[in-house]
C-alpha cells in the first residue's frame, strides 16, 4: 500500500514519529505536505482535507494518514494502526496494547516539552508568555522531566525481552518515538539533558542505537529529515534552559 502523510511542511512536530516509522518499515509513501502545491501537495492540501474528508469523520487536525479509503488522525492511533503492518510491534494483542499505552505516556511528556514555551496559549507568540514560559519550564525540567524519564528508563530496565528495547526483543514504534523524544529534548534543553543525561544510561544507549540503525541514519543524513527549529514542539530558548 502507498500511504499519504498529511502534515505540516516546515517542522518535525509529531508527524515526525510518523515519518520515522514509515522510514524504518521501508514503507512506500508520500509526505504530501512537502509537495509543491502546484503537484496538489503544501499546506494547501492539508487544509482542504481537514475541511471534508468526504465522509462526515474529518479530522481535528495534522498528523493525518491516508491508507487507501481509511483517514487515521492523531499519532499515537496512526502508529497504533502502522505497527503491525510495518511490523514494528509484536503480534500478540497484550504488546500491542502496551506499545499503545506507552506512545501515549510520550504523547503527554510531548506535550508538556511544548507547553514550556507556551504555557499560555498556543496562539500567542513566545514573547508574549516569557515570564510564565521560564516559570513553567522550571518546574517541568525539575519535576515533570524527571519523572517521565525515570519511567521510561525502568520500562526499558524491566523489559522481560531485555533492556536494548521497550517491548520484547525486536525493534518497536515506540523505541523509535523514544529516539525522537530524547533527540528533541537534546536540542530544547541542552544544559538540562547534559546534566541529568547520567540517570538514565539506558535511554541515552537506545537514543544511540536507534540513531545509528541504516534505514534511520540514511534517513537523519537526507533532505527528508527537517531540522529543529523554533516553530516546532522542541524549541530552543537558552532562558529556559537552566541556570
Amino acid at each position: 500500500m502507498k500511504y499519504e502523510l498529511y502534515y505540516w511542511p516546515t517542522i518535525q512536530g509529531r508527524g515526525e514519529f510518523i515519518r520515522l516509522a514509515l522510514e524504518e518499515g521501508r514503507a512506500d509513501y508520500v509526505d504530501v505536505g512537502r509537495l509543491p502545491e502546484s503537484e496538489g501537495g503544501g499546506r494547501a492540501a492539508i487544509s482542504r482535507l481537514l475541511e471534508d474528508a468526504g465522509d462526515g469523520r474529518t479530522p481535528f487536525a495534522p498528523p493525518i494518514l491516508k491508507a487507501g479509503k481509511l483517514l487515521i488522525s492523531q499519532t499515537a492511533s496512526i502508529l497504533l494502526y502502522l505497527g503491525p503492518r510495518l511490523n514494528l510491534v509484536p503480534r500478540a494483542e497484550a504488546a500491542r496494547l502496551w506499545a499503545h499505552q506507552l506512545q501515549l505516556t510520550l504523547a503527554d511528556l510531548v506535550g508538556e516539552a511544548h507547553d514550556t514555551h507556551h504555557p499560555i496559549a498556543g496562539s500567542l507568540y513566545y514573547h508574549q508568555q516569557k515570564p510564565e514560559a521560564k516559570r513553567r519550564a522550571g518546574h517541568f525540567a525539575g519535576e515533570r522531566l524527571p519523572k517521565f524519564l525515570g519511567y521510561c528508563e525502568r520500562v526499558l530496565a524491566d523489559n522481560p525481552g531485555g533492556d536494548r528495547h521497550r517491548i520484547g526483543k525486536s525493534l518497536t514504534y515506540v523505541d523509535l518515538s523514544m529516539f525522537q523524544v530524547i533527540a528533541g529534548l537534546n536540542y530544547a534543553f541542552p544544559r538540562t539533558m547534559a546534566r541529568v543525561k547520567s540517570h538514565y544510561p539506558g535511554l541515552v544507549a537506545l537514543h544511540q542505537r536507534v540513531m545509528q540503525r541504516p534505514r534511520i541514519a540514511a534517513y537523519l543524513a537526507s533532505p527528508r529529515r527537517i531540522p529543529f527549529n523554533d516553530q516546532g514542539i522542541f524549541r530552543h530558548y537558552a532562558e529556559l534552559d537552566g541556570d
